[in-house]
């Protein structure tokens, strides 16, 4: 028979089923496009141009590089343009992948319609509905290339124009913003609405030295552009995709080094004041920079160069032959040419970069998305008369949202800071609490409840989600992209927060005191109670609470296990969260299933204490694994195993018939650290403070044990009674347990047992009693290592790789539990060890193998990048 906690999971996964039902048909979410929309001619047979520029009767071909298309009216008059945003740039959204967008610009660069073909944001099909990014777009209507336009309030001293951000998705439509001024701007320097930058011509410094091959690339004046065939999609191989050289030809000591003497001296013969030019060979790959499609009278579709928001592109004329490197060293090569470009905006004095562009082909779906790979560019300062000259990079687009919000920025940090500092002192406001007034602490929470509520939750709609953590887990295996985090301060500061105090405290800070939707849940329970419904709440029986905490579980790891495979699919199921519909959209405006989900959630909470907390929340169980491990935990004493005072008033029902904390479980409301040390309402401190003033003794300060201290040394023992010394433990969760390999081990020697324990999961023990299962173990242990390899020369996926990684973490599960079952209690350099229990081991060998994974990944990629 099915036991709960499964039937809970069972029952969560089919409401969400009933909450996606409203939004199954949404538009633009990984819409199919046509296959050949990257190369066809005619862009507007395949796209609708007219919804991105209404008024347009007539669509051009595709011209220009990067292209777009001119937009005709009655009678032939140019009316503007329009572009396909992954003609120009692939910048990235929170999915990873680009929001494909179709812009219209009129003729004075004032835009006039923007239409999203597809996106890959979950969020955006059901967190938040898709009208919200047509919204967002709508914005720009009206608004020109040439303004500073940023995601965020207008400053009208800086001449910034702000436009409101998606509540929930500020990563999105940070990256939407770039999209679209990026495009605009490209399209109109090329048709002239904007003009192009005057950058002082460069002036050399020329002492007549030749320079060999390998000098000019160690000084930087020859560099390379690699392109690697997994970069572009297919599969890893010997031969890179494309490998090209290329540098500057305008500086004579390095043309004549390059061209030789007279090869230079042509080369300026055919150049004209103001032109410049460049070289650039193929040194490796099966791939042409030239391109099969180039024809006389054509553009080179495949390289240009950029030089801050200017790009320059070749035809047929400004191309030369290169007949040969006169450098000594230089390598041999398959293909070549001398690139002149003819635009005065163009410095050699300035940085700029490379670029090719092509095709990435999604190996799961054949799908193809523009691409385009850049190589930096920059004269030494040697070479330059007066060196380099300044330049100023323009702040990345999260530089400028933390600049702009710089004030309530800094207030959240200090609300953080302070929120630990109370709590690292919370033994000063117990000891000063009772547990008939709990003003010393309940001041501190419940103002830090209706901070989180008001400010945090509704106002800033900081509240964070499981769908963080799965997508932290998959950038530390696969690609880490700091701005990606960046870009919404609040959220990374309050991660910050939670993974420090985690591994400090456990889930409890910030789930009890901190979470917006936990601290709403609590304060209707208190809410309630004050108007008269205390007689109506209650707890449920602690053998049904046992079950059903570990339905929170289910929905962790059936997330984690669909998000490797289907990020967009582990997004959509994460509507388990009510946070969305509670802070980030609201309940009335979204399909009523999600808004009954929320009221059915608070509606219990009217009753039951955190009910979402402690049995659903998915982001909770992801916080409470980790938490085994934290540093420090609430105080015990040892008659904690008998009285049950702390247990009875325990909110989270995390206090077992022993006495002991299950700290995955505890919410930290610091009930039983006030009972610890009120001499009134702990039994054991009362009993001993009556027989005191019975007998006349003096009434001691309570020590950091638990009880009075002695008054005289020797009756230390004395106020414990004998039924208690005769149970466990209560401080630690499980009993304690000492490997006998680690028994007075120090120094290397006990770095070099703590390697073996993390790495070597076999032990005499598990081969004496499961011998079959060790003998498997090895088995599977060659096989995840030939995976590794594998995947290191590209012929494995990172799906597969991830499965066999979960197996055999399930392994090392089984195998650990059948000879090493223990793990450590509190800091990691203390050897301080207890018993595992499953979930324990769970939580051990899950966070350690993430943490392997990741750094397995990261050798890989270097030893591959090496290589």
């Amino acid at each position: 028979m099915m036991s709960l906690a499964p039937r809970i999971a069972a029952c969560c996964m089919a409401l969400l089923l009933v909450l996606l039902a409203p939004r199954a048909q949404a538009g633009a979410y990984e819409a199919e496009l046509p296959a050949n929309l990257a190369t066809a001619s005619d862009l507007c047979a395949l796209l609708p141009c007219a919804d991105a520029f209404p008024g347009a009767v007539r669509f051009s071909e595709r011209k220009g590089q990067p292209p777009y298309v001119e937009a005709y009216g009655d009678g032939g008059k140019l009316l503007g343009y329009v572009m396909l945003s992954t003609d120009i740039t692939d910048t990235p959204a929170y999915s990873g992948k680009p929001v494909v967008t179709l812009i219209g610009m009129d003729a004075q660069g004032r835009f006039v319609g923007i239409k999203v073909l597809k996106h890959s944001e979950p969020i955006l099909l059901l967190g938040i509905p898709e009208s919200a990014l047509t919204n967002f777009n709508n914005q720009y209507l009206g608004k020109s290339v040439t303004d500073t336009i940023e995601v965020g309030p207008s400053r009208p001293d800086e001449n910034v124009i702000g436009v409101d951000a998606i509540s929930g998705a500020t990563v999105t439509v940070v990256a939407q913003n770039q999209v679209v001024m990026a495009s605009g701007s490209a399209v109109a320097r090329q048709t002239g609405i904007i003009a192009p930058t005057v950058r002082e011509a460069a002036r050399f410094a020329h002492t007549s030295q030749a320079y060999s091959w390998a000098q000019l690339v160690q000084m930087g004046a020859v560099q390379q552009l690699l392109v690697k065939s997994e970069q572009v999609g297919l599969p890893r191989g010997p031969e890179p995709f494309i490998e090209l050289w290329f540098g500057d030809l305008n500086h004579p000591d390095v043309g004549q080094s390059l061209l030789g003497k007279n090869g230079f001296e042509n080369l300026r013969s055919r150049l004209k004041d103001g032109e410049n030019a460049l070289f650039v060979i193929k040194t490796a790959g099966q791939e042409s920079f030239k391109g099969s499609g180039f024809v006389r009278g054509g553009i080179f579709d495949r390289v240009q160069v950029k030089q801050g928001a200017d790009s320059f592109t070749f035809r047929d004329l400004d191309a030369l032959n290169l007949y040969g490197l006169e450098a000594a060293g230089a390598p041999g090569y398959n293909e070549s040419a001398i690139f002149i470009i003819r635009s005065q905006a163009f410095s050699a004095a300035y940085p700029w970069k490379f670029a090719f562009l092509g095709n990435r082909v999604d190996r799961a779906t054949g799908h193809r998305s523009f691409a385009v790979f850049e190589s930096k560019y920059w004269l030494p300062a040697a070479l330059l008369d007066g060196g380099r000259p300044e330049v100023k990079e323009p702040d990345a687009p999260w530089v400028r949202i933390w600049t702009s919000q710089a004030l309530p920025i800094a207030l959240f940090a200090l609300l953080l800071v302070g929120v630990t500092v109370v709590y690292a002192l919370r033994e000063r406001l117990t000891r000063r609490s009772t547990h008939k007034n709990k003003w010393p602490v309940n001041a501190f929470k419940y103002s830090f409840w209706a901070i989180s509520i008001g400010w945090i939750g509704f106002g800033q709609m900081a509240q964070p989600s499981i769908t963080q953590v799965l997508t932290w887990c998959h950038a530390l295996l696969f690609q880490w992209t700091w701005s990606l985090f960046l870009s919404d301060p609040f959220i990374f500061l309050f991660w910050i927060f939670i993974i420090a105090t985690v591994f400090l405290f456990g889930r409890g800070l910030f789930c009890g005191w901190m979470c917006p939707f936990g601290s709403l849940q609590e304060g209707i329970y208190k809410v309630a109670r004050v108007l008269g419904l205390k007689r109506f709440q209650t707890q449920l029986p602690q053998k049904w609470h046992d079950r059903l905490k570990w339905a929170k579980y289910a929905v962790f790891f059936g997330l984690l296990a669909v998000s490797m495979f289907s990020m967009g699919l582990a997004e959509k199921l994460a509507e388990v969260e009510p946070f969305k519909t509670t802070f980030l959209v609201g309940v009335l405006n979204r399909a009523w299933p999600y808004g009954l989900f929320v009221a059915a959630i608070l509606g219990v909470s009217i009753f039951i204490e955190r009910p979402y907390c402690k049995y659903i929340c998915p982001l909770g169980a992801s916080l409470a694994m980790p938490s085994t491990f934290r540093w420090f935990g609430l105080k015990r004493k040892q008659d904690c195993n008998s009285c049950k005072a702390c247990a009875v008033g325990c909110g989270a029902q995390a206090i077992d018939a022993n006495g002991r904390i299950d700290h995955r479980e505890c919410l930290h409301c610091l009930d039983c650290m006030v009972l610890y040390t009120d001499t009134k309402g702990c039994p054991p401190l009362a009993k001993e403070r009556k027989r005191r003033e019975k007998d006349g003794l003096e009434v001691t300060p309570i020590g950091a044990n638990g009880y009075f201290i002695p008054i005289h040394p020797a009756t230390v023992g004395d106020q414990i009674s004998a039924k208690a010394a005769q149970g466990p433990d209560p401080r630690m969760p499980t009993a304690q347990a000492q490997p006998a390999h680690k028994a007075d081990v120090h120094g290397l020697r006990w770095i070099w047992a703590e390697l073996v324990d993390h790495l070597w999961p076999w032990s005499r023990e598990g081969w004496a009693s499961r011998r079959a299962l060790h003998i498997a173990g090895f088995s599977l242990g060659v096989a995840a290592s030939v995976a590794w390899v594998m995947a290191a020369l590209g012929t494995l996926s990172s799906g597969a790789i991830i499965g066999w990684w979960f197996g055999w973490s399930v392994y090392e599960v089984l195998i650990r539990l059948s000879g090493k079952r223990y793990v450590k209690d509190g800091p990691w350099w203390h050897g301080r060890y207890r018993v595992a229990g499953v979930m324990d081991m769970l939580s051990y060998v899950g966070f350690k193998n993430l943490l392997i994974g990741a750094a397995l990944f990261l050798a890989i990629k270097a030893v591959v990048g090496l290589a």
